[in-house]
């Protein structure tokens, strides 16, 4: 018997231009959320510096999770939210949020129900969409802070672990929080980096 070994995917083109186009709308997102900064109150919430200690990092400059998945909102929005979606969305909150469990009415509930919902329908557009959650995302978070590396490792870890291909979608979840987690660790490095005069 011949039994061949799925391959695993490789990080093609379209995949690299997908990050980029998400790391572009997470920037952009996050420029526009410049205008209405405030000492520890952002958009009307509270943002968390409750960081585990490695990824302590202040919030000047950088993109909040909540801004995260509003930028998938721009970049996949039109995809029905699945099983994987909620999944990742529901890991973003919790690290948001620091709980262990979601917010009741928050944004993981909305995409638990949304995922159900969807599963059982034939029709796709007829399907709650990954926009019709994630807008307004960070106006639904009790809290946020800003998105590190380990927060984009736990997120894609919940979508692949969801997925019945074992793959995260280019632009969707967890691929906007890897971009914004790169952002960040960039500027992290720009702020810390000696200033030539």
């Amino acid at each position: 018997m011949n039994q061949e070994q799925p391959m695993k995917p490789q990080l093609g083109e379209e995949v690299q231009d997908s990050l980029q186009h998400a790391a572009a709308h997470v920037q952009e997102h996050k420029d526009l959320n410049e205008e209405s900064k405030g000492e520890n109150v952002k958009g009307g919430r509270k943002i968390s510096q409750q960081a585990s200690s490695g990824d302590q990092i202040l919030d000047q400059g950088h993109i909040t999770i909540g801004e995260a998945l509003e930028a998938t909102a721009l970049t996949a929005g039109s995809r029905p939210v699945d099983y994987s979606d909620a999944a990742a969305i529901q890991a973003a909150e919790v690290r948001a949020t620091g709980r262990t469990n979601i917010v009741p009415g928050g944004v993981a509930a909305a995409a638990q129900s949304a995922a159900t919902r969807n599963a059982r329908l034939t029709r796709d557009d007829e399907k709650t969409k990954l926009s019709e959650i994630l807008a307004e995302a960070t106006s639904k978070l009790p809290a946020d802070k800003p998105v590190t590396r380990r927060d984009a490792e736990g997120v894609i870890g919940a979508e692949l672990r969801n997925d019945p291909n074992l793959t995260t979608r280019p632009g969707g979840v967890a691929a906007s929080l890897a971009a914004a987690a790169r952002i960040n660790q960039i500027n992290n490095l720009n702020q810390n980096s000696p200033k030539k005069e």
